[in-house]
């Protein structure tokens, strides 16, 4: 019997990256399997609790459901947040669970809130010292998740969250508890502020000295003004994505707006539905089977057809590997070359994610790549065999929830196109290879004029540097920014975001200038060319440690070329410079860290902290040689 992907219809290059996913990760994939299918039990998992445990399980609820937790006949779904009212994306989360509970009784289930999980916003610490637990508070999350559902009393999972760190947490943590079944359920995005141009158009000039910090702030809270995700296409709303083409959400749950009557529908029927494909029930859905290989890639061309956040390069890989899927950057890059670009959400364009949604959005997107043969359609999901159920959308028709086809056309194609006219033949994100290492690239916002630069690098070891070299006027010129020592084990692997009106600004003025680094820039990578991720890192003898001042550096993003020009003899002989790295050991709870810095593997290997990184799975796949253009 041939597997579903060698069908003619599905894209050869999509069948070839799956085919090689799975022999990677056959040992890996079968002894997860193998662990999932050991820990189901028959009934209700309290049944085989000792009376102690159990007591203890219901002792602060109420006589009926202590009654219905006690006879353990019903299933019971542990609800797992993220909320706080600090973060936009996350408060809406706090009504979440008494509608959730109530539909659970209507649905014959009982619902426990089983515990909470932190969530830091990357918009709050974006260039400050908070930013170096940002990376690592996903690990954190993964680690509550698995504390939360310890208690070993559930017969699902509800998972509450929505941004950056949060849901890939979320996952790796849920996927540890793979026989059960787990729904996503999201809050969705804010309603939309002022334009994502006008606001880039702000940051600029305050950073040219044109405007004041009060407009600046004006700006800015124009722009994230309410409750839900902040609407342009970053990790937040790149997550929404993939866990919808993965299939864990409901179909067409990712981008509704809270606090409307539609989300509070979904959000009851992921509780019913929760209750519906447990190990009790004729339709049971276990998330060990829904995360598989097909998903992954499926998760991979999502992020291509959308322009989504460079994040889930090092994000989904750690993902994948809680599943037992082996991914590494050539699969992306393999990928990248043979998806188009179907939509056009800043930073990628002018539109928000309120607009993409309106134009067809997940439904639309899903169904034209199916039709293109670009997707895996025979896969699990939570609402059935098939994504051909996610290219539908739901409605409230008379205060009855249902879902219908998704809109057969795009309603703007400005904004979202089909895939016979795409607004590139391929997809947004490059692999970069050379002598200084492997990086990746965005590219949907870079336009082709920008795509290659061979200029002298001015090496900085901090962001601040960069800034503030900016302000003594002295960038003003061809360069190529190298930021060095911003990798996991350095400083916890920050988003480099300040950089990029910065960087901006020198390009419009006309020079050609692009950022190396071994950090990170996520999902608001724009339009200035940056290889980011750079591995292996600078702490680890990484090659960009060896970078001078001066060196001419060729940054390629047409060819996928990484490399600099340094004679060979004189390239072999630099010694890599001691840096002093004490000032991101302390302070906003980093010493709390120390052990996440020493043991986190590399960017492409999903920078964990909990996992082996010596065996040959995890190795780079490519190593780091001399380029022939030296």
């Amino acid at each position: 019997m041939k597997h579903a992907e060698e069908r003619s219809e599905l894209h050869p290059v999509v069948v070839a990256v799956t085919q090689r996913i799975r022999a990677r990760s056959e040992a890996t994939r079968k002894a997860y399997l193998d662990r999932m299918r050991a820990a189901r039990q028959k009934g209700t998992v309290r049944s085989h609790m000792p009376c102690t445990n159990l007591a203890h399980a219901f002792a602060a609820f109420g006589d009926a459901d202590k009654q219905t937790l006690r006879q353990a006949r019903w299933p019971s779904i542990g609800i797992v947040s993220a909320y706080n009212d600090m973060l936009s994306a996350h408060q809406p989360l706090e009504h979440f669970p008494a509608l959730i509970k109530q539909a659970a009784r209507e649905a014959g289930a009982v619902a426990q809130f089983a515990g909470g999980v932190p969530a830091m916003c990357d918009g709050v610490t974006q260039g400050e010292p908070g930013m170096e637990l940002s990376l690592f508070s996903r690990d954190v999350i993964a680690m509550s998740t698995g504390v939360a559902l310890s208690h070993n009393s559930f017969d699902a999972v509800l998972c509450l969250g929505v941004c950056d760190k949060i849901v890939p947490g979320l996952l790796i943590g849920a996927l540890a508890f793979g026989h059960l079944p787990v729904i996503f359920v999201p809050a969705g995005p804010m309603t939309s502020g002022i334009s994502n141009e006008e606001k880039a158009k702000v940051r600029q000039l305050f950073a040219q000295g044109k405007v004041d910090r009060e407009a600046l702030l004006e700006s800015e809270a124009r722009s994230y003004h309410g409750p839900g995700t902040c609407t342009f296409y970053g990790t937040a709303n790149s997550n929404q994505m993939l866990m919808e083409i993965m299939g864990v959400h409901l179909p067409g749950t990712a981008f509704v707006n809270p606090y409307t009557p539609l989300r509070e529908a979904l959000t009851r029927q992921a509780a019913k539905h929760a209750a519906s494909i447990t190990a009790l029930g004729s339709d049971y859905r276990p998330l060990c089977e829904v995360i598989d290989e097909k998903a992954v890639v499926n998760g991979i061309i999502g992020l291509h057809a959308t322009g989504g956040s460079t994040n889930h390069t090092i994000h989904l890989v750690a993902m994948a590997r809680a599943a037992g899927v082996l991914i590494n950057w050539d699969d992306f890059a393999d990928l990248s070359a043979v998806i188009p670009l179907l939509a056009k959400v800043y930073p990628n364009g002018k539109a928000d994610v309120n607009h993409f949604h309106a134009a067809g959005g997940m439904g639309y997107l899903i169904g034209q790549l199916l039709d293109a043969g670009l997707l895996h359609e025979d896969v699990n999901t939570v609402v059935g065999h098939g994504l051909r159920h996610y290219a539908r959308e739901p409605k409230l028709v008379d205060g009855q929830l249902g879902w219908q086809d998704a809109p057969a056309e795009s309603l703007d194609e400005n904004v979202l196109r089909p895939a016979a006219n795409p607004f590139s033949p391929e997809g947004g994100l490059r692999l970069l290879t050379g002598n200084l290492g492997r990086a990746v690239i965005k590219v949907s916002a870079v336009k082709p004029e920008h795509r290659i630069v061979e200029a002298p690098a001015i090496v900085f070891d901090d962001q601040e540097e960069v800034q503030a070299a900016f302000k003594r006027g002295e960038l003003r010129r061809d360069f190529i920014a190298v930021v060095r020592y911003q990798g996991p084990r350095a400083n916890g692997m920050p988003e480099l975001h300040k950089l990029t009106p910065t960087l901006g600004v020198l390009q419009d003025e006309g020079f050609h200038v692009a950022l190396v680094t071994d950090g990170r820039m996520s999902g608001a990578s724009g339009k200035v060319p940056a290889a980011i991720h750079v591995t292996p890192e600078c702490l680890s003898g990484g090659p960009l440690a060896r970078v001078r001042d001066g060196d001419i550096l060729r940054l390629d993003a047409e060819t996928g070329e990484l490399f600099v020009r340094v004679a060979p003899e004189e390239w072999n002989s630099r010694k890599i410079e001691p840096v002093d790295l004490s000032h991101n050991q302390y302070g906003t709870g980093r010493e709390l860290f120390f052990n996440a810095r020493l043991h986190a593997g590399g960017a492409e290997q999903g920078a964990m902290m909990y996992a082996p990184y010596d065996d040959a799975s995890t190795s780079v796949p490519a190593s780091v040689t001399a380029h022939p253009h030296i």
